[in-house]
């Protein structure tokens, strides 16, 4: 074990006395200020801390042990994520439980997070996979279902074909790959569990609104999933048609641009669209049409950029225009079926899919409709033309030369009239569709009767356990459905013999109010105490990656606000939402050696380091090197616990938050740790050199007045380093500038040492200062320094981690100044005076150089004839 190890293993077992358990001694001083909660997404338990881990962690440790100096009454809850595929898949393959596996790795990553000094509570810790959490979750999908937000439905689902489990859509790329297997996407026909979350898709939009201390990015994100648009619902009346198992009376299209009704040309239909799988049946080429454009299981699949289309022999008629041409309807790859109805109102001089799709069917031939131009009748336009300013020309109609919104507004006033539209919003987001065919998961608390239809489970036999199995034999259709003794049961209801559900939950429906139940862990008799979420939550800072910007955080606020809606928790003026700010730390990317003519990736072993330069081993080529989102295949991974080991936890943290803003990209480079290594110590040997001083020199304590310039300055520049670290800790969270500070402030104390005009009593104080602030990032150091420190003066260690976070002092306004004094034209010595002694008689300035020991040295009882004072100057001309 090196020197730096040697210090955290000294140090750990004392705080862990200190605090009862925990890794800060803070904890046990009681809190004067309101309540901060700071939360990192809790990890996936799968045994090993990674970088990313290191990084978000090491953010969220600083800020909380900062929080609980400066005296508030912080939460820094940890827990796991348990549940889902990964867990099970290696279960499968060791032939055990995934709960035994879940155990040991959870123990593995508690244990590594203690390495590099997380001060969680632990004491609030949660485990998704516990049924004493697994039993709230299925509490809070029963109230869904009593709200009509649970509901199950035969549905085309996306299938992972490789983990075989349903996925969510957002749990699919936008290559139709699954988001954790990486095989392409099946569809397939199945009974499933929906959340009713588009219900909350308009509260969802507006209140990002609400939401200041959120990214921009992340935001946006949002949006565009969520994906709201106003506009109409339009009915066009079809002309003649021959259906008869759907409605055949009327097309309905949804449209954000009411104002270009009368430039229709055709309607196109998705190719699920009900009339499309009606006339299937009786139109081959158009059955062999739908195949043409559907995946290998022959389901539908949406081509954005197709211009493919099939004429249905329909046709529909304007609805503002009733005697104009009749309008033909396609069916089209291009339309997506689940965005409105199905159905698209064909503008092709207005939208560039259409035109591509007209152009394609009449080539050259093609005629058009431009009703909206600019408002500038002398610019010329290229068609397709959609301005969302301009007015209407005279293939409007009655409408010719309204504005775009005015023509908006009356085109919908009309149609309303009729009964032919009204006013909309539509929603890019579906449904949550939380189903999965899985074991390790939370079951989903329903009994299905033969009488009684879908039964909730009373909540006083929840929790639905999971049963014990010894090993899952593989994949292959829902593994509960295969264990009699859990499916087999009574209807709750009748009595009568029932199944229960064999589906389990989507794990992000674990990790959508894991905070909430963070406030009351261990309570029994409910999900959480209202007084208390409502004491505690919002979550202040919430800290992790960006990648889980859409879903994780998504589903959270629509949870959220349900729990909210039916009085959970949340007062009369707050709507739900559960994070105040959130920080998305960057990844962290690590160094990757190329072969420059393969592109082969290089391991270590397969390199040789050369002084300053780097080779391909046995040859005098260098590889190229750049700087990659770590994995094993690109042999660019670090092992956190391997750097801590070598370096030590606090120069390990500090290198970490030293190297790039926290929302920036981490390029981890090892080899420049050294700097931070000297500079930790260069504390140590400062606590070493100013406890020997005050060993052989008296304290006294110096009054800030009698301050010289030096001894001023040093001051100044403590409370200035003060000032500037805690404006990062608090609001900016500028953690590398914090780095920095410390490093300046060090280099600052150094420079003083050893000056005998700066006072000890002064050095002790900067030290002791630095030591404190320096506490939330290398708190190992700060408590050796701290040590030594009391050591020297023979005090009893205190830990300097139960310190209180300093204020900043104002700043001394410099008086002093340093005089050269010259004896008939050579400077003899230097006096440190007061600025005004400039304008004081210079007789009275000889009176106070006289009373020093130099004045006395060099003038003594001597006939001064002649004193002159100048800044910064002072000259005596001695008789002989």
């Amino acid at each position: 074990m090196n020197g730096k190890r040697m210090l955290d293993a000294k140090w750990i077992p004392r705080w862990k006395t200190l605090a009862k358990g925990g890794l800060n001694p803070r904890k046990a001083v009681p809190s004067t200020k309101s309540k901060v909660y700071n939360l990192t997404m809790f990890p996936y338990p799968s045994g090993m801390l990674h970088l990313g881990h290191l990084k978000v962690y090491t953010i969220s440790d600083v800020v909380t042990r900062f929080n609980r100096m400066k005296g508030y009454d912080v939460i820094h809850p940890m827990g796991w994520d348990a549940f889902g595929l990964p867990a099970e898949n290696a279960a499968v393959e060791r032939k055990v439980n995934p709960a035994v596996w879940t155990t040991s790795n959870i123990s593995k990553m508690k244990a590594q997070m203690e390495m590099f000094l997380a001060d969680f509570d632990w004491e609030r810790c949660v485990t998704t996979c516990d049924p004493s959490y697994y039993k709230w979750t299925q509490k809070i999908f029963l109230l869904l279902h009593e709200h009509g937000l649970a509901y199950r439905k035969k549905a085309e689902i996306n299938w992972d074909p490789i983990d075989m489990t349903v996925l969510a859509n957002e749990q699919v790329d936008d290559e139709g790959r699954s988001w954790r297997s990486g095989a392409l996407v099946e569809k397939k026909l199945l009974e499933q569990w929906f959340l009713g979350i588009t219900k909350y898709a308009s509260a969802l939009n507006k209140d990002l609104d609400t939401l200041d201390e959120w990214p921009h990015s992340v935001k946006t994100m949002q949006r565009n999933w969520i994906g709201e648009s106003e506009g109409a619902n339009i009915d066009f009346k079809l002309i003649g048609s021959r259906l008869v198992t759907v409605d055949s009376d009327v097309l309905t299209c949804f449209t954000t641009r009411p104002d270009t009704l009368h430039s229709v040309q055709f309607l196109a239909l998705a190719l699920d669209h009900p009339i499309i799988k009606e006339l299937s049946f009786v139109d081959i080429s158009l059955r062999d049409f739908v195949s043409k454009h559907s995946d290998s299981k022959s389901n539908v699949t949406t081509e954005p950029d197709s211009k493919d289309g099939y004429m249905l022999g329909l046709f529909a008629e304007n609805p503002v225009d009733p005697d104009g041409d009749a309008i033909p309807v396609y069916a089209a790859p291009y339309v997506i079926g689940s965005y409105g109805s199905g159905c698209v109102m064909g503008c092709p001089s207005h939208d560039a899919r259409d035109y591509d799709f007209w152009v394609d069917k009449f080539g050259d031939s093609a005629e058009f409709k431009p009703t909206v131009v600019p408002k500038n009748s002398s610019l010329e336009v290229e068609l397709p033309y959609r301005p969302k300013q301009g007015i209407l020309n005279e293939n409007a109609g009655k409408y010719a030369g309204l504005t775009v919104p005015e023509a908006q507004e009356a085109v919908v006033k009309d149609l309303e009239a009729k009964g032919l539209g009204f006013k909309t919003k539509q929603y890019r987001i579906r449904d949550w569709l939380i189903s999965r065919q899985r074991y390790w998961g939370a079951p989903i608390p329903i009994i299905h009767c033969n009488s009684c239809g879908v039964v909730p489970v009373p909540d006083e036999d929840l929790p639905v356990l999971l049963p014990q199995v010894e090993g899952l034999v593989g994949k292959g259709g829902s593994p509960l459905n295969q264990l009699e003794e859990f499916v087999n049961c009574k209807c709750p209801k009748c009595g009568s013999d029932a199944k229960r559900d064999t589906d389990t939950m989507d794990t992000f429906m674990d990790s959508s109010w894991y905070f909430l139940r963070y406030t009351d862990p261990k309570n029994e008799k409910e999900i959480f105490s209202k007084e208390l979420a409502d004491r505690l939550m919002p979550v202040d800072k919430y800290i992790g990656g960006v990648e889980h910007a859409i879903l994780h955080l998504l589903y959270s606020r629509f949870i959220s606000k349900f729990l909210h809606d039916i009085k959970a928790w949340g007062g009369e003026n707050t709507n739900g939402e559960p994070i105040k700010r959130l920080i998305t730390q960057g990844m962290v990317h690590g160094k990757t050696f190329i072969e420059p003519k393969t592109g082969r990736f290089l391991q270590k072993h397969e390199l040789e380091i050369s002084g300053s330069k780097v080779f391909i081993k046995g040859t005098s080529v260098e590889p190229e090197v750049t700087y990659e989102k770590m994995s094993k295949s690109k042999h660019n991974g670090a092992d956190p616990a391997e750097c801590i080991q070598k370096y030590g936890a606090d120069a390990t943290r500090a290198h970490i938050l030293f190297q790039a803003p926290i929302t920036d990209i981490l390029n981890w480079d090892e080899g420049k740790i050294v700097g931070v290594q000297r500079w930790l110590k260069k504390v140590i040997s400062l606590a070493e050199t100013i406890g020997e001083r005050l060993t052989k020199e008296p304290e006294e304590t110096k009054p800030i007045k009698d301050f010289n310039e030096k001894e001023t300055q040093l001051f100044n520049d403590v409370q200035d380093y003060i000032g500037s670290v805690t404006d990062s800790f608090g609001y900016t969270l500028s953690l590398n500038t914090v780095i920095s500070d410390y490093m300046k402030l060090t280099n600052n104390i150094a420079d003083n040492v050893n000056d005998p005009q700066v006072s000890i009593s002064l050095l002790k104080s900067s030290l002791e200062k630095l030591l404190t602030i320096m506490a939330p990032v290398t708190p190992v150091t700060s408590e050796e320094a701290n040590e030594i420190l009391l050591a020297k003066q023979s005090i009893p260690w205190q830990s300097i981690l139960k310190a209180d976070w300093p204020d900043m002092e104002p700043r001394i306004e410099n008086t002093q100044m340093n005089f050269s004094v010259m004896i008939n034209g050579k400077v003899r010595f230097v006096f440190s005076g007061d600025k005004s002694l400039v304008e004081k008689d210079p007789n009275a300035v000889l009176d106070i150089i006289l009373g020093t020991e130099n004045g006395q040295k060099h003038i003594g009882s001597k006939e001064v004839k002649r004193v002159i004072i100048k800044p910064k100057m002072m000259s005596f001309v001695l008789g002989k």
